[in-house]
């Protein structure tokens, strides 16, 4: 875990990230030469697993990039895993509640702060050549993934540990629509970043289109994760079948 790495992320400002699903640290180093401020490792819908994981951190070393991990639920187990493989902070899905948010802290500290296991072995603690800071806490990043937990926003955003209101785009227009919430789409964005300008936190969301970045950024999201590994693989393979193929593919 890099102190200097954390304290950046801490500062209110733009930090561009992207997200890593395929699993490959190839690319994990790649994205890290190429100088995003923080990279996301999906362990929730990442086809990579627990085991994939080890080596993207790895690929990391030496990289200005922060390694965020999204865990595949707000399990306490699961965050101080990853936390002990060395990322630099944890984004945990479906945060919809405050004891959620403080549950998620608990796992991320180290005593009398928090719950987190201690062991000098572990990578995090450079297989016991290392002493971690525990006045560094590493980041928690809670996603807002529904309207409950946009009900629960102000309440979750004050809690001592959270430092980012993390917006899952695909997941909250979902949830509006199926449990037929009042709640327009904007207006679920705009209690998000009212609550983290209230609290001092950071409002962050996984961008799609890199041309809204402005625009998402005047709005007071300053934690972009603009596009992904697949996404832009994708594309690019589109563009040249459609260039180059015998026929384009549907879209």
């Amino acid at each position: 875990m890099s102190i200097s790495t954390i304290a950046r992320l801490r500062e209110s400002r733009f930090h561009l990230g992207t997200w890593l699903s395929i699993g490959s640290p190839v690319i994990a180093e790649l994205a890290g030469l190429c100088g995003f401020d923080w990279l996301l490792f999906d362990l929730e819908h990442g086809c990579g697993g627990e085991a994939a994981l080890f080596q993207n951190l790895q690929a990391l070393r030496g990289s200005r990039s922060a390694a965020i991990v999204r865990v595949g639920a707000p399990h306490p187990d699961l965050i101080q895993r990853v936390l002990d493989w060395g990322a630099d902070g944890v984004m945990v899905p479906h945060v919809d509640t405050v004891e959620i948010a403080r549950a998620c802290v608990r796992a991320a500290r180290f005593p009398p702060h928090g719950t987190r296991g201690y062991s000098r072995s572990v990578r995090a603690c450079g297989y016991g050549m290392e002493v971690p800071d525990a006045e560094v806490p590493p980041l928690v990043l809670a996603q807002i993934e529904s309207a409950e937990a946009v009900a629960n926003v102000d309440a979750i955003a004050a809690v001592d540990g959270i430092d980012v209101l993390f917006v899952g785009p695909a997941d909250l227009a979902f949830d509006l629509k199926a449990s037929g919430s009042s709640l327009t789409y904007d207006a679920c964005l705009d209690a998000v970043v009212a609550a983290a300008r209230a609290s001092g936190r950071q409002a962050g969301i996984l961008n799609r289109n890199e041309s809204d970045v402005p625009g998402l950024t005047a709005r007071g999201f300053t934690f972009q994760a603009v596009d992904s590994d697949i996404a832009i693989v994708r594309q690019r393979y589109r563009d040249l079948i459609a260039r180059l193929g015998p026929a384009a593919p549907a879209v």
